[in-house]
């Protein structure tokens, strides 16, 4: 990915914020409880800033861009620092934490054990959850975003997108949603991989201006549906 938006223009910043893993158990572990308002999002804003004033990135020209985490974190961005973005790309993201561990299926018991231990008590404290879930400031939100979804995603639901894109757009918030019905967690089909990253490609040509190569009709054909756009 890094590869593809450099060739499209843009200088690209991966962040190993608080949180990641293979920097040490203490760095591990300095993301717990740290999701949305935490470190682990001002590690971004942090990088933003300083790529600014190193005259790597232009102010008003940044985009978020990620999958999965990577895509909560997008929503975080755009909810909470809205003034950072330009626009914003979501790639399976959850929108709501309590609703993505509720989804969670009772043979992946353990992993949401763990998990409620490194976001914090989102069972128990329904303010908590309220304070680190996009979906509940979604009025924040000024800047474009795109998002890409598979409707056989059994780690972050359909709901998880369905239910941000369809409450952004009742409210006249600038969104995109493209839904595969064929695909889970991340797009594994060639055709929808190629299909996504040009619609990807063609939205942040318009919002930061890089290049994008113009769409080419193709044999086999994507599943790409567009539920905000179904009567």
């Amino acid at each position: 990915a890094a590869q593809w938006f450099a060739n499209r223009g843009y200088a690209v910043l991966q962040v190993n914020y608080r949180g990641s893993s293979g920097y040490s158990k203490s760095f591990l572990h300095k993301g717990d409880k740290e999701w949305g308002i935490g470190s682990m999002q001002h590690d971004l804003t942090d990088s933003v800033k300083w790529a600014v004033e190193q005259g790597i990135a232009i102010e008003d020209k940044v985009a978020i861009y990620g999958g999965s985490y990577g895509g909560y974190a997008c929503l975080a961005g755009l909810t909470f620092t809205p003034d950072v973005y330009a626009c914003g790309v979501d790639i399976v993201g959850p929108s709501n934490v309590k609703t993505l561990l509720d989804s969670i299926p009772a043979y992946w018991g353990p992993l949401r054990n763990d998990m409620l231990k490194k976001i914090g008590d989102v069972d128990g404290d329904e303010e908590f959850n309220k304070a680190i879930s996009p979906l509940f400031h979604i009025d924040k939100i000024s800047k474009p975003l795109l998002i890409g979804q598979g409707a056989n995603d059994p780690r972050v639901k359909q709901a998880e997108a369905d239910q941000i894109a369809f409450a952004m757009d009742e409210k006249g918030i600038p969104v995109e949603y493209v839904l595969y019905p064929d695909e889970g967690h991340g797009f594994a089909r060639p055709v929808n991989r190629i299909d996504f990253n040009a619609r990807a490609e063609a939205f942040l040509a318009k919002h930061l201006g890089g290049r994008a190569e113009p769409a080419v009709e193709k044999e086999e054909k994507s599943t790409a549906e567009f539920p905000l756009l179904k009567e």
